[in-house]
């Protein structure tokens, strides 16, 4: 039989088919590096379909996504989208998932393991913003517990990830961000959650809103040092320059888990936005300075790990109707109920540029392929195998 480089020399689109499979290859490996996710809200009665939500998200190069909930329509219709998901714990299950291991098993069983692996789950978010006081505190660790040892069973404990999602409220202090540690009231909450983070190699999830900080000090705190637009370096902590409040709202939250015992927990944002009208400072103009300057920011990481990317998720893909009651709360999205862009972000340019280019070049090479398996066959069939 002839030997396979006699065979390429005489037949070149045999190379163009497999330079294609190295390019897909590559790309493959390449566009889920560096990129910044956003929320998928559902509060509200007028939101498109779920395939055009997961449509909208690709053709926007949106490459990671988090849910509040494990929608069945929303997971079936990221089958095969190669969108990295956040599902979330509703607060209202934790009291069970925490009390039964059957029923955390359950929960992984349906909603997870179900649609696995066409839907790429990343991380398990087992409540939101809970606090110390609520009724569910009691039940996150164990409920986190649970999920776990279900996705252990299923060998995925590499692949998914569990965590909480807590907001900036647990700290009890922030500023300057070296002094940041979590209030008394939250350490004994957090605390045990931060260890069993730390033992499995899990993120924290934070949900990070210098747009509340701002409007609950505008004396202080300047809406060029919100919105990533301060012309220098506002507060000075050490050998570490701030010149964003988000920046220094992330490493008073690493200071923090570092006096919890969590210098190796990595923090992932899993919430921060800016509304476009309802409330002080909230303009189409401001939002869109938030948001274009903290996609350029978090690339960079923050004064104490600089060079290391964010992972970031933005709140939210849309304006939901029915959120509230405050009017503000409905002015979060990124895009109108109609699909239409609020402002003009640059989301990640090159997942949705390398993206297209693979979509262009496996339509103008799906000749190459057949070609390739039809001479195949043929020389097998004329030649036969010596």
């Amino acid at each position: 039989m002839a030997s396979f480089r006699e065979i390429i020399a005489n037949k070149p689109y045999v190379v163009s088919a497999f330079l294609l499979l190295g390019l897909l290859t590559l790309s493959s490996k390449t566009t889920g590096a560096e990129s910044i996710g956003v929320c998928y809200g559902r509060v509200a009665d007028n939101l498109p379909p779920d395939p055009e939500v997961i449509s909208l998200y690709q053709a926007n190069g949106i490459t990671r996504m988090r849910i509040f909930d494990p929608n069945p329509p929303t997971l079936q219709a990221l089958r095969g989208s190669n969108i990295e998901l956040i599902v979330g714990v509703q607060n209202q299950d934790i009291q069970s998932l925490g009390n039964d291991v059957a029923a955390a098993t359950a929960w992984v069983q349906n909603n997870v393991l179900n649609y696995f692996p066409d839907v790429k789950f990343r991380y398990i978010a087992v409540g939101n913003e809970i606090k110390p006081q609520d009724a569910e505190a009691i039940y996150v660790l164990a409920a986190m517990k649970n999920i776990k040892t279900a996705i252990a069973s299923a060998n995925l404990q590499d692949q998914i990830k569990v965590s909480t999602a807590i907001d900036m409220s647990l700290l009890g202090s922030s500023y300057p961000p070296s002094t940041g540690s979590f209030s008394d009231a939250a350490s004994s909450y957090i605390n045990p959650i931060i260890a069993f983070l730390a033992s499995n190699g899990s993120p924290f999830l934070a949900n990070v809103y210098p747009y509340f900080s701002y409007i609950g000090d505008t004396k202080d705190i300047s809406l060029g040092y919100a919105l990533f637009a301060a012309p220098g370096v506002t507060v000075q902590d050490g050998a570490f320059g701030y010149t964003n409040l988000f920046a220094a709202a992330v490493d008073a939250l690493y200071s923090a888990l570092e006096r919890a015992g969590g210098s190796s927990v990595e923090i992932v944002v899993s919430e921060t936005g800016w509304p476009s009208q309802g409330g002080e400072g909230a303009t189409v103009d401001n939002a869109s300075t938030y948001y274009s300057n903290l996609i350029d920011s978090v690339k960079g990481g923050t004064p104490k790990r600089r060079g290391k990317p964010i992972e970031t998720y933005l709140f939210a893909m849309f304006d939901e109707n029915q959120k509230g009651p405050a009017e503000i709360e409905r002015h979060f999205g990124l895009f109108s109920p109609d699909k239409q862009p609020k402002y003009q972000i640059r989301f990640n340019e090159k997942n949705k540029a390398l993206a297209n280019r693979c979509t262009r070049i496996k339509s103008s090479h799906l000749v190459y392929w057949s070609i390739l398996f039809s001479s195949l066959l043929f020389f097998n069939k004329s030649h036969g195998h010596k």
